[in-house]
């Protein structure tokens, strides 16, 4: 079977587990232990929560590639994050780690856990200018645009046609 490439985010605004960036630089070294191919590594940024979280958030992103398939990939970051001390609470609080598939070199999926591309991930600052470091011309299924494209609409309040097979 080829290899799937994935762009994964990570994020951590909690103190359990060290500070949020050792977590995030000790999650991308889990996923790599677990025999994940870690193409590429953004720089890890400070941002404010979305949401109810008090605490500011490092977050970072990465290109892998693997065998699994997206529901799989999936199973393996949810054990990362458990195996990290995350537990269930409430949307958008504070985590000690975040783990979110956001595109995949299939394009969509669908599943009951699990869509790609991720949902939100065009309208939000935090996640692009990551992706825009290690895939900045990595196109949006759905939207045709580029990871910068997308970045570019966000930094200037631009809205983005979000219907399928947008040129």
């Amino acid at each position: 079977m080829a290899e799937t490439s994935y762009l994964i985010g990570l994020g951590s605004n909690r103190y359990r587990s060290g500070p949020p960036r050792k977590v995030i630089a000790r999650a991308i070294d889990a996923l790599a232990a677990q025999g994940l191919d870690i193409v590429s590594r953004s720089s890890i940024i400070a941002n404010p929560p979305l949401g109810p979280g008090k605490r500011h958030y490092a977050n970072a992103a990465i290109l892998l590639q693997t065998d699994f398939p997206p529901d799989e990939l999936l199973g393996l970051c949810k054990a990362v994050e458990v195996e990290f001390g995350r537990r269930a609470g409430r949307r958008w609080g504070d985590r000690i780690l975040d783990l979110d598939l956001l595109l995949w070199s299939g394009g969509c999926w669908a599943g009951p856990m699990l869509t790609l591309p991720h949902p939100a991930l065009q309208d939000r600052k935090f996640v692009l200018a990551p992706l825009a470091e290690i895939a900045p011309d990595w196109r949006h299924p759905l939207t045709g645009l580029t990871i910068r494209q997308h970045l570019h609409h966000v930094q200037r309040n631009m809205p983005v046609d979000r219907s399928p097979n947008h040129p």
